[in-house]
C-alpha cells in the first residue's frame, strides 16, 4: 500500500494545478479539532465535557479503591472506577466516525477543487 501511496503523491505532485496550499490532506489533530466547530460541534463539547467529568470520577474512585482497606468498599470503588474509565474512554472514541466523516467530505472538496481547475 505504500508504493501505491508514493505513486500517486508523486502523479499528484507533478500536475500542479495551482490548488491552495491548505488543500492538503489534515493531521489527526486538525481533524479532531474540526469536530468541534460547525453546527454540530455544540455535540463534541457536551461530549468532551461529559468524558472529562467521568475520567475524573474513575481517577477519584480508583484513588478509594486503593485506599480501600475492607473487601466490601474496594469491589464497590473499583467497579464504580472500571466501570467510569470505560464509559470515558467510549464518548471519547465516539468521536471518531465524526473525524472520518469530516476527513472524507474534505477529500471530495479537494477532489472537485481538482476537476474544476482541469476544466
Amino acid at each position: 500500500m505504500d508504493e501505491l501511496d508514493r505513486r500517486i503523491a508523486a502523479a499528484l505532485s507533478e500536475d500542479d494545478l495551482g490548488l491552495p496550499a491548505d488543500a492538503q490532506e489534515p493531521g489527526f489533530f486538525s481533524l479532531a479539532f474540526s469536530t468541534m466547530r460547525g453546527p454540530q460541534g455544540w455535540v463534541t463539547w457536551v461530549l468532551m465535557v461529559m468524558q472529562i467529568i467521568m475520567f475524573l470520577a474513575a481517577v477519584w474512585a480508583g484513588w478509594n479503591f486503593y485506599s480501600a482497606t475492607e473487601v466490601l468498599p474496594a469491589i464497590k470503588w473499583g467497579m464504580s472506577a472500571a466501570t467510569l474509565m470505560i464509559m470515558a474512554t467510549q464518548l471519547k472514541l465516539s468521536l471518531v466516525p465524526q473525524m472520518q466523516a469530516n476527513r472524507v467530505i474534505l477529500a471530495l472538496r479537494r477532489l472537485e477543487l481538482r476537476m474544476a481547475a482541469q476544466k
